[in-house]
């Protein structure tokens, strides 16, 4: 089953691509694997999905220690405490919700040496919903020059998480919004833009997206204790 959804959403990736000019294989699926077992994550993995997604740190740790025979990429996409900084600087080779130059400063402080340095990107808040976390958009630029400057981490670009829209046009406008706000900034290092899931893949690809975060469309719904 997951062999077969894996196959469906690579090939509607494939599509996008196609259908919005961009170059192929220029999208890269993140697996959401958040509440979903080891089990999960090794049929995924087996079917050649490589990147991860999780967005609890001791649920991840206890993944990874499950799979530890596995050459899998972990990223972490959740709210960032700061009592678990420690634990994502070491174990993750991603984070994407780093909203606050404090947060960015433990991840880079807290990284390993021998490690390579942490790819972090910038939450960015872009509907300006309270429910959600990141910072505003205009933000953005002030705290990519401070983050740019920390050793052991490198700023790669940004994630958001826009309020979900019924009509397409509607659905790519913040997309489009925080994409030309960065390309602004001239920064060829910012290559990442982590938009879009289950439900706004194609509006998100449609905008510029790089990574696509994908949960229920892959797992099924997601089980919370």
């Amino acid at each position: 089953m997951i062999n077969t959804r894996l196959n469906n959403i690579l090939a509607q990736i494939r599509q996008a691509e196609t259908a919005y000019k961009r170059m192929p294989g220029s999208v890269l699926l993140l697996a959401v694997s958040k509440t979903k077992t080891s089990k999960d994550i090794a049929a995924a993995y087996q079917a050649g999905q490589r990147h991860f997604g999780e967005s609890y740190c001791q649920e991840a740790l206890k993944k990874q220690q499950e799979l530890g025979a596995f050459d899998i990429t972990w990223h972490f996409i959740g709210p960032v405490q700061s009592n678990k900084t420690k634990a994502l600087a070491t174990h993750f080779s991603w984070v994407h919700s780093v909203d606050s130059l404090k947060v960015a400063k433990r991840l880079s402080d807290q990284r390993p040496s021998a490690l390579p340095p942490l790819n972090i990107c910038l939450q960015v808040n872009i509907s300006g919903e309270l429910s959600k976390s990141g910072i505003a958009l205009n933000e953005l630029q002030h705290l990519c020059g401070q983050v740019a400057e920390l050793p052991n981490i490198k700023l790669r670009g940004v994630m958001a998480v826009p309020m979900p829209e019924r009509n397409f046009e509607l659905q790519r406008l913040p997309y489009k919004t925080l994409y030309q706000a960065v390309a602004e900034l001239h920064n060829p290092g910012l290559d990442t833009y982590s938009f879009g899931m289950s439900g706004d893949l194609c509006a998100a690809i449609a905008e510029g997206a790089t990574i696509v975060r994908i949960g229920t469309a892959l797992f099924g719904e997601r089980e919370y204790a």
